[in-house]
Protein backbone atom coordinates (compact mmCIF):
# COMPACT_ATOMS: atom_id res chain seq x y z
CA UNK A 1 0.00 0.00 0.00
CA UNK A 2 1.40 3.73 -0.76
CA UNK A 3 2.23 5.91 1.96
CA UNK A 4 -0.66 8.27 0.91
CA UNK A 5 -2.82 5.92 0.83
CA UNK A 6 -2.28 4.10 4.29
CA UNK A 7 -2.63 7.96 5.65
CA UNK A 8 -5.80 8.69 4.14
CA UNK A 9 -6.85 5.56 5.54
CA UNK A 10 -5.54 5.89 9.14
CA UNK A 11 -7.40 10.00 8.95
CA UNK A 12 -10.00 7.85 8.59
CA UNK A 13 -9.42 5.65 11.54
CA UNK A 14 -8.45 8.68 14.04
CA UNK A 15 -11.89 10.34 13.28
CA UNK A 16 -12.86 7.39 15.38
CA UNK A 17 -10.22 7.68 18.68
CA UNK A 18 -12.77 7.61 21.74
CA UNK A 19 -13.59 11.25 23.50
CA UNK A 20 -11.13 9.98 25.93
CA UNK A 21 -8.08 10.75 23.56
CA UNK A 22 -5.85 13.43 25.87
CA UNK A 23 -5.89 17.28 24.09
CA UNK A 24 -2.14 16.31 23.89
CA UNK A 25 -2.27 13.61 21.41
CA UNK A 26 -5.25 15.24 19.70
CA UNK A 27 -2.27 18.49 18.69
CA UNK A 28 0.35 15.93 17.99
CA UNK A 29 -2.32 14.50 15.58
CA UNK A 30 -2.78 17.53 14.48
CA UNK A 31 0.37 18.95 13.35
CA UNK A 32 1.17 16.16 12.23
CA UNK A 33 -1.97 16.17 9.65
CA UNK A 34 -1.37 19.36 8.52
CA UNK A 35 2.29 19.20 7.76
CA UNK A 36 1.30 15.86 5.97
CA UNK A 37 -1.82 18.06 4.10
CA UNK A 38 -0.59 21.44 3.81
CA UNK A 39 3.16 21.72 4.60
CA UNK A 40 4.83 23.67 6.79
CA UNK A 41 2.91 26.86 8.42
CA UNK A 42 1.89 29.13 6.20
CA UNK A 43 0.20 31.24 8.54
CA UNK A 44 0.73 34.07 11.16
CA UNK A 45 0.63 32.30 14.57
CA UNK A 46 -3.22 33.43 16.40
CA UNK A 47 -3.63 36.06 18.69
CA UNK A 48 -3.28 35.59 22.82
CA UNK A 49 -6.95 35.44 23.35
CA UNK A 50 -7.69 32.79 21.07
CA UNK A 51 -5.66 29.88 22.73
CA UNK A 52 -7.48 26.91 21.12
CA UNK A 53 -6.47 27.94 17.19
CA UNK A 54 -2.57 29.34 18.96
CA UNK A 55 -2.68 25.37 20.36
CA UNK A 56 -3.23 24.22 16.90
CA UNK A 57 -0.75 26.45 15.54
CA UNK A 58 2.37 25.49 18.10
CA UNK A 59 1.68 21.90 17.23
CA UNK A 60 1.82 22.33 13.50
CA UNK A 61 4.76 24.92 14.06
CA UNK A 62 6.88 21.94 16.02
CA UNK A 63 6.61 19.10 13.39
CA UNK A 64 7.49 22.03 10.59
CA UNK A 65 11.01 20.69 10.36
CA UNK A 66 9.58 17.21 9.12
CA UNK A 67 8.95 16.39 4.99
CA UNK A 68 5.23 15.40 3.95
CA UNK A 69 6.50 11.76 4.18
CA UNK A 70 8.00 12.29 7.58
CA UNK A 71 4.65 13.44 8.50
CA UNK A 72 2.98 10.78 7.55
CA UNK A 73 4.87 8.29 8.71
CA UNK A 74 4.67 9.60 11.97
CA UNK A 75 0.99 10.43 11.74
CA UNK A 76 0.12 6.58 10.71
CA UNK A 77 2.02 5.27 13.72
CA UNK A 78 0.75 7.82 16.04
CA UNK A 79 -2.66 6.73 15.10
CA UNK A 80 -2.01 3.24 15.33
CA UNK A 81 -0.17 3.74 19.02
CA UNK A 82 -3.79 5.35 20.03
CA UNK A 83 -6.37 2.82 18.58
CA UNK A 84 -3.94 0.57 20.41
CA UNK A 85 -4.22 1.90 23.56
CA UNK A 86 -8.08 2.46 23.51
CA UNK A 87 -8.83 -1.51 22.81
Amino acid sequence: MALQEEFEQYAEKAKTLPESTTNEDKLILYGLFKQSTVGPVNTSRPGMFNMRDRAKWDAWKAVEAKTKEEAMGDYITKVKQLLEAAA
